[in-house]
């Protein structure tokens, strides 16, 4: 039985949408404080903010790198993560690099995870890679999360919320399954209410990523 706090300790609450403002960042910074949620998961600028707003906390501050798309050169990639440790941040969510992965450029995508894992294990940070599963085949994420696996990386992640799809129980199956002891499982995209929370955490997953219906989630407690 889940209450609502053991599944607000699970929940990442992003605030990443390119018209957001401070306003609005102090404001998920306070909510996750309220309900004392596992990480706020914010833009690179708004790492030192973000900071300040959840010192003392004990929620984490997560930021997003390579993000949406996951394009950059790996050494990019390391520096914005960097430099986003240097400025408080204790959790990374990056992108893989999609169309390196689609064109069979595994060596790429190693070494570009690698590289971010590098930089943060410096600083005992946790970093999770994207596979924006709605555009993969089972058998494509299954080999995506070996690689991040082997990698380095503490977390397999669904989606970014910005692709065509989300998170489905049928591609956090084969993630679990390949991910194996080492690596931990995000579901994010697409829920929206209690019952999906639950039901994703019930299937193994130790993470959900969350942006508005962060609220709505854990009301939905409220009915059981």
């Amino acid at each position: 039985m889940w209450t609502k706090e053991a599944v607000a300790r699970t929940i990442d609450h992003a605030i990443l949408k390119p018209f957001l403002t401070d306003k609005d960042v102090i404001e998920a910074c306070r909510l996750g404080k309220k309900h004392r949620i596992a990480c706020v998961i914010v833009r690179p600028t708004d790492v030192p903010l973000a900071r300040r707003e959840l010192q003392g906390s004990g929620v984490k501050l997560g930021v997003v790198v390579g993000f949406p798309y996951g394009y950059n050169r790996p050494e990019v990639k390391a520096l914005e993560a960097r430099y986003a440790i240097q400025d408080g941040a204790e959790e990374i969510d990056m992108m893989m690099n999609l169309s390196k992965f689609l064109e069979g450029d595994y060596d790429h995508v190693r070494k570009d995870v690698n590289a971010v894992v590098a930089e943060a294990k410096k600083s005992e940070v946790v970093v999770k890679v994207i596979l924006e599963v709605c555009y993969l085949t089972a058998d494509q994420i299954m080999k995506a999360c070996e690689i991040i696996r082997d990698a380095g990386a503490d977390f397999v992640k669904t989606s970014t919320g910005f692709g065509t799809g989300n998170a489905t129980a049928e591609a956090v199956d084969i993630m679990l399954r390949a991910a194996g002891f080492s690596v931990k499982v995000k579901a994010a995209g697409g829920i929206r209410n209690w019952d999906d929370a639950v039901k994703f955490l019930n299937q193994g997953c130790e993470r959900l990523g969350l942006g508005s219906a962060t609220e709505t989630v854990l009301e939905g407690s409220a009915r059981d």
